[in-house]
């Protein structure tokens, strides 16, 4: 199977260990075993008990009580409607392999994570791309959703929140896109990894694994909860699909790691307060960036509504790739051009990281901006 080089994974690969105030970071600032523990309530017991687990094979879907409190996130979910993966990005993976054949019709937004179009390509489907426009504030024009949903479309893939621009599709516009999917009986995959960040009241999003029959949700440990090196996810679907997964999954995953299940259960069963710790980063760092935006002017954006990042627009005589790299060699921070997702003339910003180090960063680019 051929496919396309990941761009924004490349870029990170290349870059991420030679930077000092790393700006492309995606997730919100990580967390210790020793932060977790006392953010959830737990104490050496709890830890202890990490030494009696047997180092075999889990449970082949994830154990019950982490599917328990995975389900516990959405609003008409259980244990059944829930598969553990290897990440949100094995997730994705296992669904595109799943539903799509060579030939089937696939409408992806963009920008978004690289996954959700080109994995569809590399198996043969006819994509097709509903561009985000900032002038839409970075959501779906859905007169435009109609014309590119026909009855032949397979899916349709979602990043909410949005990946790299922070836009947030509220409930209402979900059970629109939603009816249109319905009219063609096409399946809507939403990547959700970002979910739990929005920038107002619970900081839930809603999914579209409660909103429509055919509406599958992935998601994971990495973004909203701080704990990336778990390198756990989950797909939520209709228990049919969820049995269709199981048979690729079994090809790649088996299960996953038996501490990793252990520590993700212990994280989501205090889920509230691991959330009340993100959204003071999020929403701190937020209003940080958004003052020196505001002061900056070769910078313009849609302020984010919820996620970890911004999509910022730059009006410099140079390409997003070469800005980015000279800014590292010239300051240690780094951002991730919008060369790599497609969208030259932007820069991604990941601002959910430690305040102390977004204040030097920025200050640090704004000290170069002045002499471009």
């Amino acid at each position: 199977m051929k496919i396309d080089t990941f761009g924004v994974e490349m870029w990170m690969n290349e870059w991420e260990t030679k930077c000092d105030y790393n700006l492309a970071e995606t997730c919100v600032e990580s967390l210790t075993i020793d932060q977790l523990f006392q953010i959830t309530g737990k104490n050496k017991k709890d830890l202890s008990e990490i030494l009696s687990l047997k180092m075999t094979y889990g449970e082949i879907k994830g154990s019950d009580r982490l599917r328990k409190a995975i389900a516990a996130l959405y609003e008409k979910q259980s244990l059944e409607n829930v598969l553990v993966t290897h990440g949100t990005i094995g997730a994705n993976m296992l669904v595109h392999k799943t539903l799509v054949d060579n030939g089937d019709r696939v409408v992806s937004i963009v920008p978004t994570y690289q996954q959700h179009f080109s994995i569809p390509k590399s198996i043969g489907a006819d994509v097709h791309f509903l561009q985000l426009r900032e002038e839409n504030n970075w959501l779906p024009d859905l007169d435009e959703l109609k014309r590119l949903v026909i009855p032949e479309t397979k899916l349709i893939a979602l990043t909410n929140p949005n990946n790299p621009t922070g836009s947030l599709i509220d409930k209402v516009m979900l059970k629109e896109i939603a009816d249109i999917a319905n009219t063609a009986a096409s399946w809507i995959l939403c990547d959700e990894v970002y979910r739990g960040t929005d920038q107002h009241g619970s900081g839930m999003t809603a999914s579209i694994a409660d909103i429509y029959e055919k509406g599958i949700s992935t998601a994971g440990m990495s973004k909203a909860y701080s704990l990336a090196g778990l390198r756990l996810g989950w797909v939520t679907a209709p228990t049919s699909l969820i049995e269709d997964v199981m048979i690729h999954r079994d090809y790649d995953t088996i299960s996953v790691g038996m501490i990793d299940d252990y520590l993700a259960t212990i994280a989501l069963e205090g889920v509230d307060r691991l959330l009340e710790r993100s959204h003071e980063i999020t929403r701190g760092n937020l209003s940080y960036l958004a003052s020196w935006v505001d002061g900056e002017k070769k910078l313009s954006w849609v302020k984010p509504n919820s996620g970890t990042t911004a999509l910022i627009k730059i009006e410099l005589p140079i390409k997003s790739y070469d800005f980015c790299v000279k800014l590292l060699q010239n300051t240690g921070v780094m951002f991730t051009p919008g060369a790599a997702m497609g969208m030259e003339g932007f820069i991604r910003v990941g601002y959910a990281n430690n305040p102390e180090v977004l204040k030097i960063g920025l200050s640090r680019v704004s000290e170069y901006l002045k002499n471009i």
